[in-house]
């Protein structure tokens, strides 16, 4: 009922009635004023009588048009209110209406056009909900860094593959000014060249930090008349640019693997063929060059086919299960001549019991070429070890020492590159093709290995394999 005493319509209602009812008793006032001139004195009685009785009717019909006007008015605020009700909710969830279009009049009317509307707009919001769902699906989805900031470069949406290429490690970006996001002056100046000039921009930066991440930005404009917008996909090729660094090293070091070589052999073949094949004292050491250089081509191509049957991850052809320490005493063997030659002393102690699955001659070649490297960077009379054992958590270790010139400690991340050499004059002095020890870390994993290096300027090195292993029963006489 408060309800209905406080609205507008109940009070024009009321109002009206009011104002009716109150001409109607002063037109019959007047008139009883100009009856009561002509009857003279003695109708002034009657004409106050008229009066009092004229206000005691005026009061009624107040009462009377105040009833009136609420029983007039109360359903016309109830259904008002219902449609208000309505109108205010189609923003928020669009449903049906509620029975609002009962009657034929004005009313009814606007309640049949919002149960129209109100249809048609739940209709569009349950589309533009699918699209929104399927678009947020697909953006975050991607593997391209998606993010959208608005004209103050405030994050409107950003998707994981962006927070994870700029190393944010918040709950959330959206919402937060960019600089909290990502701190990069390449960055913001693509996007605010995009808001000034309102073109699309195309850049590749490299944002900053340890691991410098590379990135192929692609910013575009949002059309927006009051609020424009940037939004912009960014392609994380720090892969590509290393593949491309490495596809480009290993063809100039492939190149010069085997210019060198090949020049060479063509030097001395020409040397040969101009008379010197005649030259009883020299042609023979010249013919001896050729070979070693000849048999040098051979380790080369031979390794690079190696690495990339390796590199293929093709499973491996013969698996067996082998004793490590005959396939270390068999690498010791095959490195001994070179060892004695140098001055180098060998030694190893291995579990015998200690029992490995995998290819047996990869193995072997694994630790011939470890060995190799740790005879030829050592020191005359130096000494290199093997040991294996296995851990405490039932691997097997085997572990490589030397005493040699050891390794710089900012190329220990790097000595398991292809061709990679930490000191090139000595490397071309002792020869080889650099390949060893990437060839080791393929065998290693391979044989679902790990492999490690420690090693200290002029005191050596020491190389960490760790394998799945077994321990097998020790036999009884």
């Amino acid at each position: 009922m408060l309800k209905t005493f406080r609205s507008s319509i109940f009070r024009k209602v009321w109002l009206g009635i009011v104002l009716a009812v109150a001409v109607v008793l002063l037109a019959a006032g007047l008139q009883w004023s100009h009856w009561s001139r002509l009857l003279g004195v003695s109708g002034v009685a009657a004409w106050a009588d008229a009066h009092g009785a004229m206000w005691q009717v005026f009061i009624l019909g107040c009462v009377l048009a105040f009833a009136i006007a609420y029983f007039i008015s109360r359903p016309f605020v109830a259904r008002i209110t219902r449609l208000q009700r309505l109108a205010e909710g189609l923003a928020r969830s669009p449903s049906p209406a509620q029975a609002l279009a009962e009657t034929d009049d004005e009313l009814g009317a606007l309640g049949r056009s919002l149960n129209r509307a109100a249809t048609e707009l739940r209709s569009v919001v349950e589309r533009l909900s699918l699209e929104s769902g399927r678009l947020q699906a697909i953006l975050a989805s991607m593997v391209e860094g998606v993010l959208a900031v608005d004209y103050e470069l405030r994050v409107t949406f950003c998707n994981q593959a962006f927070l994870r290429a700029v190393r944010f490690k918040g709950p959330a970006a959206e919402h937060l000014p960019l600089l909290e996001v990502v701190r990069d002056p390449s960055l913001l100046d693509v996007l605010t060249r995009v808001l000034v000039s309102g073109e699309p921009v195309k850049r590749r930066i490299q944002l900053a930090g340890p691991d410098g991440r590379s990135l192929e930005i692609q910013a575009a404009p949002v059309a927006a008349p009051l609020r424009p917008g940037v939004i912009a996909i960014f392609h994380d090729i720090t892969d590509l640019e290393r593949l491309e660094r490495v596809r480009t090293d290993f063809v100039a070091n492939v190149s010069h693997e085997l210019r060198t070589p090949l020049a060479a052999i063509r030097g001395y073949a020409e040397t040969l063929l101009d008379g010197a094949i005649e030259d009883k004292e020299h042609n023979r050491q010249f013919l001896e060059i050729i070979k070693s250089h000849a048999i040098r081509l051979n380790n080369v191509a031979a390794d690079l086919l190696t690495l990339a049957e390796l590199e293929s991850k093709a499973e491996s052809a013969v698996v067996e299960r082998f004793s490590a320490a005959e396939a270390l005493r068999s690498a010791l063997a095959i490195v001994d001549p070179e060892a004695r030659s140098r001055g180098v002393s060998l030694g190893c102690a291995a579990d015998e019991h200690l029992i490995l699955s995998g290819e047996r001659h990869r193995f072997e070649q694994a630790m011939v070429n470890l060995l190799n490297n740790a005879v030829k960077f050592n020191r005359p009379q130096g000494e290199v070890r093997v040991s294996a054992s296995q851990s405490p958590d039932g691997r097997a270790e085997i572990i490589v020492t030397d005493t040699g010139i050891g390794i710089p400690l900012q190329d220990l991340d790097r000595i398991f590159e292809r061709f990679y050499r930490v000191d090139k004059a000595r490397s071309r002095e002792v020869g080889g093709t650099g390949l060893g020890l990437s060839i080791v870390k393929h065998i290693i994993e391979r044989m679902g290995g790990s492999i490690h290096v420690q090693s200290e300027l002029g005191r050596g090195s020491a190389f960490t394999l760790l394998l799945p292993a077994e321990a097998s029963p020790p036999k009884t006489s």
